[in-house]
């Protein structure tokens, strides 16, 4: 599939085309449209935040933060169906610090979702890990270039610009969801409390394959969400859509994703003969100094 014009996606919860007067006001005020804990986008700088919200890749689009997956609050829907049995009072909370038994962090989780009784007595608890997408290459300078004048840039081309970004879903599995499995799901893992994974769906599709079980046996769930295009006042805009769902153990996933596959030893032996005679051909040179006294 051929590679977008240019990158972004959403940009202060609307695509970059969408010049509806709501849109324009989300942009001029740079607010979040998706639950942030202040109307103003916080994301990489307070004062000059990155409103970019998703990006285009070759396979569709990828959710760059984190917050965007908060729409409606329709993934705490979709856990507590997970987590509770159906009629259990149950309320969310946010960014709750999870510590271990020296007191030290172990992070925070994303949200909690607390089932309570007619006494508003806590009896029960999940915990939902949003999994968003790191970037490689430079998506300020296009959110910059096009923040200058929307209604101008809602068509440019970044094409040839160095640094196009793209989305990193190697590192955003390595370096982000395999230690907040190992470490935060670890905890919870050991309390015999169940946790759900929301992640995107392109991020999902180039996860290992995991085996999968019946939901009532299952202690993670791993919910699938993609963008949709739909109207609103004339103007198109993406809305938050589950796609699907898969149950699974906890430690035959962690192992999946934790586990690299290895290539052909023959490879690597052949990179290591081929810097071997490189160094032999272009041996260091030994300078001496003659009579230094």
């Amino acid at each position: 599939m051929k590679e977008a014009a240019q990158p972004l996606a959403e940009v202060f919860g609307y695509p970059i085309t969408n010049q509806s007067s709501k849109a324009d006001r989300y942009r001029s005020h740079r607010l979040c449209p998706f639950n942030n804990k202040i109307p103003n986008c916080t994301k990489d700088k307070a004062e000059n935040p990155l409103g970019v919200c998703s990006i285009f890749n070759k396979v569709g689009l990828a959710i760059t933060c984190p917050i965007r997956f908060r729409e409606d609050w329709i993934i705490t829907d979709d856990a507590a169906s997970f987590f509770f049995d159906k009629g259990t009072s149950w309320s969310s909370l946010t960014e709750v610090r999870l510590n271990d038994a020296a007191g030290k962090s172990a992070g925070n989780i994303d949200v909690v979702l607390v089932a309570y009784d007619k006494k508003g007595k806590v009896f029960d608890f999940g915990a939902i890990e949003i999994q968003a997408v790191y970037i490689s290459g430079n998506v300020r300078d296009p959110f910059e270039y096009y923040m200058k004048n929307p209604k101008a840039n809602a068509q440019m081309d970044w094409s040839n610009q160095p640094n196009y970004p793209r989305p990193d879903y190697l590192s955003s599995s390595r370096k982000r969801l395999a230690p907040q499995l190992l470490f935060k799901g670890g905890i919870l893992h050991s309390w015999q409390k169940k946790t759900v994974v929301a992640l995107n769906k392109s991020f999902f599709e180039t996860l290992p394959p995991l085996k999968k079980i019946r939901q009532s046996q299952a202690e993670i769930a791993w919910f699938i969400y993609d963008l949709k295009l739909a109207k609103e006042e004339g103007q198109y805009r993406y809305k938050l859509t589950k796609i699907d769902e898969v149950f699974t153990e906890f430690q035959p996933a962690l192992r999946s994703i934790t586990t690299p596959m290895p290539g052909k030893v023959e490879n690597f032996i052949k990179i290591l003969q081929e810097k071997l005679d490189e160094q032999l051909e272009t041996p260091p040179i030994n300078k001496t100094i003659e009579k230094p006294f």
